[in-house]
């Protein structure tokens, strides 16, 4: 129940942050975000997972591909009680992971190639059991949906940025004193600033509890601490670039943050995480 408010809410915040958007860049722009939102609504709830697999460029990874992944997955699901997730492969050398779908009936787990190359299998374990614990929590359709639908608040972040470059709004600004301009302006660097800030109130808890249930599913909490450890490490020296989906992986996958940027971090700080984790050994 209380994910399914979370979800309305989720839906709704972002939904006025689009039309937010075309209000403040003024003439046409205000419908376009109204049909916008309501499009984004309706297809990213029931296509969400197949558009963040798009968008992370991920292809079906077969039992005949990863035997051993496809049996490690297999097992652990079954003792979650849940059906075997579809799994998908991300041809980057990153190593990371995440889970997607809208219920554990449509559940997906997608792995990079560099997470199946860097952990050990004990380590590998942890990993997808947190991502299946995502699954069991019912938490992966409202973080589809809130990278889905600030992806959607980044393009027409990036719409504006070039339609003030191309001298877009000049028009308006005859009409309306500048404000086409300013609207340009605070969209380019408000809009994105608010889908992060409203992914943030999602991400950081979702991923304790992951921990947790991961911890619990393996009863090897260790695993689970030392693979995001690894990980860390790896991801700092070779990030991805992947802002509108960072918020879904077990790690972020831009790499590190100065200490003002770890306030708008999509994951809590590996160091706390791992703390978390050996605490329950």
């Amino acid at each position: 129940m209380w994910n399914h408010l979370r979800t309305a809410l989720l839906l709704g915040a972002l939904s006025a942050l689009l039309v937010g958007v075309g209000g403040a860049i003024g003439g046409s722009a205000l419908p376009i975000g109204l049909v916008l939102a309501i499009v984004l609504n309706v297809g990213s709830y029931y296509f969400s997972d197949r558009i963040v697999l798009s968008m992370n460029g991920a292809t079906p990874l077969s039992p005949a591909e990863a035997p051993r992944l496809h049996a490690m997955v297999a097992e652990l699901a079954q003792k979650a009680g849940l059906p075997m997730p579809r799994l998908y492969r991300i041809a980057d050398p990153s190593p990371n992971a995440f889970a997607t779908g809208r219920d554990p009936e449509h559940g997906v787990v997608a792995v990079t190639d560099g997470i199946l190359e860097l952990l050990p299998e004990r380590e590998l374990r942890g990993v997808l059991a947190h991502e299946l614990a995502h699954i069991q929590h019912r938490d992966i359709l409202i973080s589809s949906i809130a990278a889905v639908m600030a992806a959607a608040v980044g393009l027409v972040a990036d719409i504006s940025r070039w339609g003030l470059l191309l001298g877009g709004g000049s028009a308006n600004d005859e009409e309306e004193g500048g404000g086409g301009i300013i609207g340009l302006v605070l969209t380019m660097f408000l809009a994105p600033l608010g889908a992060t800030l409203l992914q943030l109130g999602l991400s950081r808890s979702r991923e304790h509890l992951a921990d947790e249930g991961a911890a619990r599913l393996t009863g090897d909490p260790e695993g689970l601490a030392r693979a995001l450890l690894r990980l860390e490490g790896s991801v700092e020296a070779l990030p991805m670039e992947r802002p509108a989906t960072a918020s879904l992986y077990i790690v972020s996958p831009s790499g590190g943050f100065g200490k003002l940027l770890n306030l708008f971090r999509t994951h809590p700080p590996t160091a706390e995480r791992v703390a978390r984790l050996r605490a329950l050994r």
